[in-house]
């Protein structure tokens, strides 16, 4: 969903790059969507984070976490507030309100203004506020927007004004970004030349496989293991969904086709169902009318139609299934007249049209005939059903559109609709229960209620029902969230058998650390890797190779293997210890020998890398200017008031944020 500046873009990656360049581009797309918007509002109450006089408090940075999390579940439904903040979503959004706010400070303080007139200006271009049929502004759409996402017009504006200004102070920066920045060959040599690098070694594997797994924990062991991990068996938040389904097919039985609504299509439609004749056509278009004539006396004489134009360098066309009325339009109605009294075979023309002088030969004519209403009753019945349907799918649609507007409950609407109220059992972001996500063989949530649990997670337990569509067909379902069960760890001794494994492999894993690190020392101490891995006294998979070229990381990104990544940030004649995906032992890398690359021959690795490093000192420059005007307006941060709020949230599921 695009959004205002007030529900700041969420980006793992954490760079204040990232915020910049949604900073110059928000005003330009932002306007194009104006839908799921939140209440942001001005500071009140005590301040988390104070930028010049304004102020960031808890209540405004909650909203803001909060939406920034509906963008997230977008790519990860499941994914809850503690999920969030855990993977860095807190200070991510933290963060770009701070940077937000500062650019918009740092171009008051430099005379920087917006104009109500420009502001304005925007907010009439915004295509959510058009018409449908004009495409011109509505007065009437904006302020149903605006009521049901519960903003205000100041709001907005705000948030436009704030998105200029920063569109404003940084543009000339994120210019810098786009290239602007010259990076001379000298300095992009050296960077070209690393990419050729080439590096050979030997990798050993300590897999957990290797280790003996002891003797079962004792209850208190397993305690304690389990007291030390409870954020590994924490259960993501799950959600109790009310609904109500209402589909095309349930208008079946009342949108049945009657014999008088059949006899009416026939009638209104007569001409479609009437004989008539389909003639294939060629023809070829000329100029002049001297030419014209030369040409239509070749193909009276025998001579192809085909064969007559191309001679003359003209390209004929084929026209099939030819119906009088378009070709009358595409030529003119003396033509079409020609054309549709000749018999097969019969060349007419050359006659004018405001295209020049047109050659006609009939090539085919095919008379079809009519149908009898009783032939097409069955597809009109079809046609008409399936109008009545989605007729009273739309109507009814409208009625509990109204109803909500009307501050009517779920239940209220689901009973004047006469509607079936259902309700799910609890389940994750992604529709899916927990019988149903740890089962051995896990199959994919219901698209259905799939659908229902994206609108339901985005919600609030005290926030209106809402309509939420199910599929192509016009279908839709009323939504209500009922209860939320926050994210905990699941009691240990509904777990105890997993945790149990959870101990054991643990263990394991730390026994491989220590054999891991055994050997690296040995390694560091003279002795070849190989002999070290042996001495272990482990049995332990062969030494393996490994050769690579810098320049492959950059290409393979996060498919490289870690050992292979951990190879080229060594020194040569060196070994080093890294741990295995998924706890699943320890690599022990030995880098060999080092072979520098030489890119002063390779013109287009140099021009490749001339574009990387401008993108990077653009950002460098950027994230310093970010740097720098925070430093002139001053950010005071309350770091106790900002713990307290993160491990809040933490601990807490999303519904009550």
């Amino acid at each position: 969903m695009l959004t205002f500046l007030r529900r700041i873009l969420f980006s793992t990656a954490g760079k204040i790059i990232a915020l910049l360049l949604l900073v110059v581009i928000a005003v330009a797309f932002a306007l194009g969507d104006i839908t799921n918007l939140s209440g942001g509002g001005g500071p009140s109450g005590g301040a988390l984070v104070q930028v010049g006089n304004k102020k960031v408090t808890e209540q405004e940075l909650q909203q803001r976490l909060k939406n920034a999390l509906e963008r997230a579940r977008q790519q990860q439904p499941a994914l809850d507030m503690t999920q969030f903040v855990a993977m860095g979503g807190f200070e991510q959004v933290l963060d770009d309100i701070v940077n937000g706010m500062v650019l918009e400070e740092y171009a008051r303080d430099h005379g920087m203004a917006v104009s109500k007139a420009a502001i304005d200006g925007e907010i009439a271009s915004a295509p959510a506020f058009a018409d449908p049929l004009t495409g011109k502004f509505s007065q009437r759409n904006f302020e149903q927007i605006l009521a049901r996402e519960g903003i205000t017009a100041d709001q907005i504006r705000d948030d436009i004004r704030q998105g200029t200004l920063a569109q404003w102070v940084a543009g000339p920066t994120v210019g810098v970004v786009r290239g602007a920045t010259y990076v001379p060959t000298e300095l992009a040599l050296p960077y070209a030349s690393q990419l050729l690098e080439r590096r050979k070694g030997s990798v050993g594997y300590v897999p957990i496989s290797a280790i003996a797994p002891g003797a079962p924990p004792t209850d208190a062991e397993l305690t304690a293991f389990y007291n030390r991990n409870r954020a590994r068996y924490t259960m993501p938040e799950r959600r109790v969904i009310r609904y109500a389904l209402v589909r095309p097919a349930q208008f079946a039985e009342g949108a049945k086709a009657t014999e008088a609504e059949i006899a009416a299509a026939y009638k209104q439609n007569a001409a479609q169902y009437a004989a008539s004749t389909k003639r294939t056509l060629a023809q070829v278009i000329v100029a002049d009318q001297n030419s014209a004539n030369a040409l239509a006396a070749k193909i009276k004489g025998g001579a192809t139609l085909a064969a007559a134009a191309q001679g003359a360098g003209l390209q004929p066309s084929t026209i099939d299934n030819a119906e009088k009325q378009s070709f009358a339009r595409a030529s003119s109605p003396e033509i079409a007249n020609a054309a549709f009294a000749a018999a097969q075979g019969v060349v007419v023309g050359p006659l004018r049209s405001p295209l020049g002088w047109h050659i006609v030969r009939v090539e085919k004519i095919e008379q079809v005939a009519g149908k009898t209403l009783d032939q097409v009753r069955g597809e009109l019945a079809t046609a008409i059903t399936q109008r009545k349907e989605a007729e009273a799918l739309t109507n009814l649609r409208g009625q509990i559109d109204t109803a909500i507007a009307g501050n009517a409950t779920f239940d209220e609407a689901v009973a004047d609709a006469k509607l079936k109220a259902e309700t799910t059992q609890a389940i994750f972001g992604d529709g899916r229960t927990q019988e149903a996500a740890e089962a051995a063989t896990p199959t994919p949530p219901d698209p259905v209620i799939a659908q229902i649990a994206k609108a339901g997670f985005a919600m609030e337990t005290g926030d209106d029902a809402q309509i939420v569509p199910i599929d192509q067909d016009g279908s839709f379902a009323l939504v209500k969230p009922e209860r939320v069960i926050a994210a905990a760890p699941r009691p240990l001794a509904e777990i105890r058998e997993a945790v149990v494994a959870g101990f054991i492999r643990d263990r394991q894993l730390q026994a491989a650390r220590k054999a891991a690190s055994a050997i690296l020392a040995d390694v560091g101490k003279g002795t070849p890797i190989a002999d070290a891995m042996k001495k272990t006294g482990l049995t332990l998979p062969a030494l393996q190779p490994l050769d690579a070229v810098r320049g492959q990381l950059a290409q393979a990104g996060m498919q490289i293997p870690p050992p292979v990544r951990l190879m080229f940030s060594m020194a040569a004649k060196k070994a080093k210890m890294t741990e295995a995906p998924n706890g699943g032992g320890y690599w022990v890398v030995w880098l060999d020998e080092i072979t520098p690359g030489d890119a002063r021959n390779d013109k287009a690795l140099i021009a490749q890398t001339r574009g990387g490093l401008t993108q990077v000192i653009g950002a460098e420059y950027l994230e310093q200017f970010v740097a720098a005007a925070r430093k002139s307006i001053g950010v005071k941060r309350d770091e106790a008031a900002i713990a307290r709020v993160k491990a809040q949230l933490a601990g807490q599921s999303t519904g009550g944020n």
